[in-house]
């Protein structure tokens, strides 16, 4: 997962794309950085670390002009190194070219062989420079056109912004996995990953870019093509369970409201007598509290959440992600101890951070843990964005629950159904529901898998099971 934002058409395009970035740092932490353009020049800066820490005044004034878009990353394709760093720009002969992506090309390495067969030289080791490498080699006559003859090649998930001297290109993959919203500020149109970043730099939500849409941005105002072939709509359930804000929207839904809606049919399925019912924070709190809410019994904040510490998940290092938990959580004794507790989290990977959790409620006294995640078991590693882990790291795939259980030293452990999950998405619109990639836990994956791909998280080849 990453985080876009664009600005065009506004005197202090860099500082505004500052605050955007900011407001998307929970989906990337590993580095950041914004290209930006005067309409003759374009000004680059990226570096590894926080946005906060990245840019400061100095830096920003740098980055002149009335167009930028900025980028904050975790890697799934590449390495994290500041050369992986985007936006990534190069000088070609039709001019500066800058570009961010969120997603993963599925097809990346085939293409980035052939094209290095060819002389093709690549600067860094992610997908995205394949993209780059496809428009620098297209004939056509305009970057719009180039660009789409890139795209007719590529394969997987994709939200892009791209940023020329001239205009600004915002385009969504045709199964739409990734997020990509539309705002205005005043007479500025701004693109983003999520809403939660027009809140903050006061823009007005327009719409979200739509599946396949691509959308060219220059003085003259903003056209939409579509272009791409067509497909049915995927989109990432795991926005709803991790990764997205729960002050944005996303996919024509509230965050917020669908978290809750997973407790309420978390609770429906899985009710148990407790005393207490506690998130784990930040990502489990609004299914909490829909559990809560369901079952009658009382929400409390029993652990506590130093917020100066990264999200473990996205952590690049194992190392890091193992000491995060005690960095990031306390349990407040007064509240659990002598307490049957619920323990709601939103999904489960290695089994790793929920075993060391609940030690930590058992030291400071907790009766009884009762844990309960928001998502069916993870199985299977996703190719289209989320940094899962290889399928014999995920624990759901080779264990059933009462063995993840025992491992976890659980009083009981329950998952929410895939039918629950979509019952609590569809709210009330059936179709809604069906629109979503649940391959991490179904392994129905959407697309195809080329025959021969090598990606990194790759162990497998899937084949569409539909």
């Amino acid at each position: 997962m990453c985080g876009i934002f664009g600005i065009f058409n506004h005197s202090e395009a860099s500082n505004i794309a500052y605050l955007g970035l900011h407001s998307l740092q929970h989906r990337g932490q590993e580095s950041a950085g914004m290209v930006s353009t005067d309409g003759y020049s374009v000004y680059s800066h990226r570096e590894m670390g926080l946005v906060s820490d990245i840019f400061d005044e100095p830096t920003l004034e740098k980055l002149r002009g009335n167009a930028a878009i900025g980028h904050v990353r975790y890697s799934t394709a590449g390495s994290s190194d500041i050369k992986n760093a985007q936006p990534f720009l190069v000088e070609y002969a039709k001019g500066p070219l800058a570009i961010a992506h969120n997603g993963n090309l599925t097809n990346a390495k085939i293409i980035r062989d052939e094209l290095q067969n060819y002389g093709s030289i690549f600067q860094s080791n992610m997908d995205t420079e394949v993209i780059v490498h496809l428009i620098a080699l297209s004939h056509e006559n305009s970057t719009l056109e180039r660009l789409i003859s890139a795209l007719r090649r590529v394969e997987g998930s994709y939200s892009l912004l791209l940023l020329t001297d001239k205009e600004m290109i915002a385009v969504r993959d045709p199964y739409g996995f990734r997020p990509l919203v539309l705002g205005k500020l005043k007479d500025s149109f701004v693109v983003a990953s999520e809403t939660c970043a027009f809140d903050l730099v006061e823009a007005s939500y327009l719409r979200e870019i739509e599946p396949g849409e691509i959308l060219h941005i220059t003085k003259d105002g903003a056209r939409s093509f579509k272009p791409l072939k067509k497909a049915a709509p995927r989109f990432c359930i795991f926005e709803y369970i991790y990764f997205a804000r729960p002050d944005s929207d996303v996919f024509g839904r509230t965050v917020y409201g669908v978290r809750k809606a997973f407790g309420r049919e978390l609770a429906k399925e899985s009710a148990i007598d407790a005393d207490l019912v506690i998130p784990i924070p930040d990502s489990g709190i609004s299914a909490a509290i829909g559990y809560a809410q369901a079952t009658g019994i009382p929400f409390e904040m029993g652990l506590i959440r130093n917020h100066y510490v990264g999200r473990t998940f996205i952590e690049p290092k194992e190392s890091i992600r193992h000491f995060g938990v005690k960095l990031k959580l306390n349990a407040d004794h007064e509240t659990v101890r002598g307490k049957k507790i619920v323990v709601v989290d939103d999904s489960i990977v290695r089994a790793t951070t929920g075993r060391k959790i609940i030690k930590m409620l058992r030291q400071q006294g907790a009766k009884e843990i009762h844990f309960r995640v928001t998502s069916p078991p993870t199985q299977f590693p996703c190719f289209y964005g989320i940094d899962t882990p290889s399928r014999s790291e995920l624990i759901a795939s080779s264990h059933e629950v009462e063995e993840i259980n025992t491992y976890m030293t659980s009083d009981t452990l329950e998952y929410l159904s895939i039918d629950g999950m979509k019952r609590a998405i569809g709210n009330g619109a059936d179709s809604f529901s069906y629109n979503f990639c649940d391959a991490c836990f179904s392994g129905h994956y959407p697309l195809r898998f080329p025959w021969g791909m090598e990606l990194e998280q790759m162990e497998l080849f899937v084949q569409d099971k539909k």
